[in-house]
């Protein structure tokens, strides 16, 4: 059984805000870009999204917003996630009635759980939405990992079809793949781990860097595919230098940074989080200009 939902990228889109709200005029044009560029799906207020420090009316807005401005050009992908099951199932049938096409849902973090936890949790928001669901195991922020044998288990249910992986363990996500087989759909979450994670059966990523650079994002999943595996590695080995540099402080404050300098929308970024040094802006500059995506 397939439960693929798109094959390609999928880009963690940043919310551009102004110093009173989201600004939806760059927003939308934000969403028309990457759909030019050939982005595969928009994912919206996930991590990178800013959602931490947005109220529960600015999420429903901004997903609302996405979905009808997308009108069906790709598939949208809400971050519904948090760490109170209650909170993300009422969350969830909320953001299941604007129209998107799946939900993407982080393991509960702080208070965290067991693997038993974790099976419970994802079960009960399965059972509760009409949804898709992929579920987001990310333990470098959660501090709680989804084991391989909790992810076959909850890839028995029909709402749960995949997995953004973001452990940096490529041990464990084989392990996930030799488990799951084609239960589940693998969407890489570390940009710089596609390829290797397409080579383990792998639909594709969702990406922090597609921000910055769609079209070669797309074109990198897009070459596996074709059988072009050279051109893909070609593609990851290019992306891999800025995309170290898009992590070099906490995401999403270097990917706002780079998309300012691309005149793409203001660098306001919400406490705790806070702008990028000087030193760290000019590195990531540099190296925006070195691949082509910013003049000099």
């Amino acid at each position: 059984m397939d439960k693929t939902m798109f094959t390609g990228s999928g880009v963690a889109l940043i919310t551009p805000f102004t110093e009173d709200g989201v600004d939806y005029e760059a927003f939308g044009k934000l969403i028309d870009w990457q759909i030019e560029q050939g982005t595969d799906a928009l994912i919206v207020c996930g991590t990178t999204g800013e959602p931490a420090t947005m109220t529960w009316e600015e999420r429903v807005e901004a997903i609302d917003f996405a979905v009808k401005r997308t009108a069906g050009r790709v598939p949208v992908f809400a971050g519904t996630g948090g760490n109170c099951t209650r909170v993300v199932i009422d969350f969830s049938q909320k953001i299941e009635k604007l129209g998107v096409d799946g939900l993407l849902v982080v393991t509960p973090y702080y208070n965290k759980t067991t693997q038993e936890g974790l099976i419970a949790h994802f079960t009960a928001l399965a059972d509760a939405v009409n949804l898709p669901i992929i579920m987001y195991n990310v333990p470098s922020r959660t501090g709680v990992n989804m084991l391989p044998a909790t992810v076959a288990k909850l890839a028995e249910h029909k709402n749960i079809r995949a997995i953004k992986e973001a452990s940096g363990n490529i041990e464990q996500i084989t392990e996930v793949a030799r488990l799951c087989g084609d239960k589940i759909a693998l969407y890489s979450g570390n940009d710089d781990h596609v390829l290797p994670l397409l080579a383990l059966g792998g639909q594709g990523v969702i990406s922090v860097v597609a921000n910055v650079a769609p079209k070669a994002t797309h074109d990198m999943v897009a070459r596996y595919f074709a059988g072009d595996i050279e051109g893909c590695r070609e593609l990851q080995f290019k992306l891999n230098p800025m995309t170290k540099l898009l992590f070099c402080e906490v995401n999403p404050i270097p990917v706002k940074a780079a998309m300012h300098m691309m005149g793409m929308c203001s660098d306001v970024i919400r406490l705790p989080l806070v702008k990028m040094t000087e030193a760290n802006r000019e590195k990531l500059r540099a190296e925006m200009v070195k691949f082509g995506v910013l003049a000099e």
